[in-house]
């Protein structure tokens, strides 16, 4: 059993004690009490990974080594394909999910690919990053015009990638959706889905109800069979039954399943990293491999070759293959850590970072995004946000929003339209979910596109000028032109006096020299990658995702962001977070109860409960709202430190007590004065379990 599994054991569902001088608040009683189905703290995904375990201390003092520590947690997702590919039955599946593809593509019907948060964001990676830039490029080719007429019609129209809560949640969150299953069933309809459709419900968790809403109107829509609705998730079944949304969709004979566990993430919880990257690695291979199906038999030889299609790929050699893309990306750790270096300390001395991308914007983009959940900071900003409050700005090499827009999702942008969805929330039994869905819904509509500007245009030019100390990074496929608005985005940064660099990814498909930086660039990341054939340009995409999720993860440890490797300063804005802030406050608060300094002070101490730690969050939510002392500190550690500082002295529960310690020490050097508690000691790496025997 997992030390946070143990540790869960010990600390049985019980009322806040008298010890904390607290009263659980109604919310916090109705969270214990009635949200057990939230409480997500025995999934695989939600432990603590042992290699990173003392992140945030390794990448205060070397983030190179910090970089190759993340960098290694992707081992697991090489393993666990590579024990895919290995399993006739798991395997089976795969095929099978590829067959449906090619017959619903033949047969004029769509590919609909469904997700919440970070799998939300794969999914419209799937077709924004990866489908539609192919079929552009094949529109380019000098076959197409003999191809075109022998292929069915308007195939690069045929993939959909879908988010909970419309391109606008691609953004931030749009709090109440997910732990909804009718959005999942309302977003199918809407999107004109229908039974002869192929549909992928994708979930990291297992879990996410807005999903799994899609699943079952799916496989509603079409009755029995299993060829035609999937759902793909990263938990072993048997941690995921006691959960009964997920037991209803495991046992749902009408869907087929994909389970791709690959253990704990590198961050816990931070399910962006490892769990996205397998599900986005083995959902491509499946597109892929359905394009080979489709087109090699139309093509030549040579045409093939030039397009990177070739008969002697499969299923199984690809997954195998992830392998040795893992390992070219993990030996770039020292030259990522220049990189993580100065964006860091570029943030430490109150300067922002930009990052231009062109053909790369999807994942670029995508790991930016993603930083402001899994770290509490603030989203992208508004065009009419002032003065700006995001650390970081992502823009791409075009002049107009609208160009922006449509570099990223190479199609419209879509919202919801609210009165297609008002009616169904209004009808949600639960007050709170009810309001904030309502809520959100008014932040979902395709009006919030003119909201952001992602472009280089004039108004960002004169709004949000570079400024000395400030970093700008050109992200870049080996392949891609520098038209002139990224030269002009580069020499205006670097007249500016701000720090430029490159970070360029793979070598050109055609085995030519890559375009060339511009002059004076300085520092130039390359990312080599395998020679292979990568026709949707799914390695380069995944070995530019891995290499962002560790660089920016590795930012903010360095800024103590992290505590060893979890998420402290994660925002409770849904049930599953306000369950896993519960398990945190857990997590940090009974290894210093179990220390030795402790006991040498006050002997044995009851561990702090599943209810108090429950009632510390709420109270720590409502204290933050109204205290201005503690500013913008994150619930969590408020909720640690006056735990732990009531419990050493006895004293009243002190929130602007706990708030100035904060600010004095964070919360790594706070548990760093309880010596050998500062950090509990990791399992063996071998020790690891991915789930695969389960």
């Amino acid at each position: 059993m997992s030390l946070a599994l143990t540790l869960l054991a010990v600390c049985p569902l019980a009322s806040a004690s008298e010890r904390l001088g607290l009263v659980a608040s109604a919310e916090s009683t109705q969270f214990v009490q009635q949200r057990g189905q939230f409480q997500l703290h025995t999934l695989l995904t939600e432990q603590r990974h042992p290699k990173t375990w003392n992140l945030s201390d390794v990448a205060a003092a070397d983030p190179a080594q910090a970089l190759s520590q993340l960098l290694s947690v992707d081992e697991d997702v090489a393993i666990a394909l590579a024990a895919l590919a290995d399993d006739p039955q798991r395997m089976a599946a795969l095929q099978a999910a590829s067959a449906a593809v090619q017959g619903a593509l033949r047969d004029g019907h769509r590919i609909y690919f469904y997700g919440t948060g970070s799998t939300g964001r794969l999914a419209e990676t799937l077709e924004s990053g990866l489908w539609r830039p192919f079929w552009h490029r094949l529109q380019a080719d000098p076959v197409w015009p003999q191809l075109a007429g022998r292929l069915p019609p308007a195939l690069g129209e045929r993939v959909r990638g879908q988010i909970t809560g419309g391109d606008r949640a691609l953004i931030s969150s749009l709090e109440g959706f997910e732990d909804l299953p009718l959005i999942g069933a309302l977003q199918l309809r809407d999107d004109g889905i229908g039974a002869g459709d192929v549909v992928f419900a994708v979930t990291e968790g297992g879990e996410t109800s807005a999903v799994i809403g899609t699943a079952l109107a799916a496989a509603d829509q079409r009755g029995p069979g299993t060829d035609r609705v999937w759902f793909v998730y990263n938990n072993p079944d048997a941690v995921l039954r006691p959960f009964e949304r997920s037991q209803r969709v495991l046992d749902d004979a009408r869907i087929g399943k994909i389970a791709l566990p690959t253990g704990p993430q590198a961050i816990t919880g931070s399910t962006r990293m490892q769990a996205t990257t397998t599900s986005l690695y083995v959902l491509g291979l499946v597109l892929e491999d359905a394009l080979r199906a489709l087109l090699l038999p139309q093509l030549a030889p040579a045409d093939a070759q030039r397009l990177g299609l070739d008969s002697r790929d499969t299923l199984a050699t690809r997954l195998r293959g992830f392998a040795r893309l893992q390992q070219a990306v993990a030996a770039h750790a020292p030259q990522l850590a220049r990189w993580t270096q100065r964006e860091a300390q570029a943030y430490a001395d109150g300067h922002h970072a930009t990052y231009l991308a062109g053909q790369a914007l999807m994942p670029v983009f995508v790991d930016v995004t993603e930083r402001a959940p899994t770290f509490r900071l603030a989203p992208l900003d508004r065009t009419d946000t002032a003065p700006p409050a995001s650390w970081i700005r992502v823009w791409a090499p075009v002049d107009t929003p609208q160009a922006a827009w449509e570099t990223l999702l190479q199609r419209p942008f879509q919202g919801l339209e609210a009165a297609r969805y008002r009616p169904a929330f209004e009808q949600v039994d639960d007050p709170a979910l009810r309001q904030t869905a309502l809520r959100s819904l008014e932040r979902a509509g395709g009006e919030q596109q003119a909201l952001y500007d992602l472009s280089w245009s004039a108004d960002n030019r004169q709004r949000l000028p570079p400024q000395p100390g400030d970093l700008g990074v050109l992200l870049r496929y080996a392949d891609e032109p520098l038209d002139t608005l990224a030269r002009q985005w580069w020499q205006t940064f670097d007249r500016a006096g701000a720090g430029v660099l490159t970070v360029t990814v793979g070598q050109p498909r055609d085995g030519s020299q890559s375009v060339p930086v511009p002059a004076g660039a300085g520092p130039d990341i390359v990312l080599d990658l395998p020679q292979g054939n990568d026709p949707l340009g799914l390695d380069r995409t995944l070995a530019l995702k891995m290499a962002l999720n560790a660089h920016s993860t590795a930012v903010m440890a360095r800024l103590g962001r992290t505590v060893g490797n979890t998420m402290t300063a994660v925002q409770p804005g849904n049930l599953k977070l306000i369950g896993r802030a519960t398990y945190l406050i857990q997590a940090h608060v009974n290894p210093v109860l179990e220390s030795a300094r402790w006991r040498q002070r006050h002997g044995a101490t009851a561990a702090l409960s599943y209810a108090e730690a429950n009632a510390l969050l709420f109270e720590a939510i409502a204290r933050r709202a109204v205290l201005p002392e503690t500013g913008k500190l994150p619930e969590v550690e408020l909720a640690i430190v006056a735990a732990l500082e009531r419990l050493d002295s006895g004293n009243p529960l002190d929130w602007p007590g706990a708030a100035q310690q904060l600010r004095d020490h964070g919360l790594n050097g706070y548990l760093r004065g309880w010596a050998d508690a500062a950090q509990p000691q990791a399992p063996p790496a071998a020790a690891v379990d991915n789930g695969q025997s389960r």
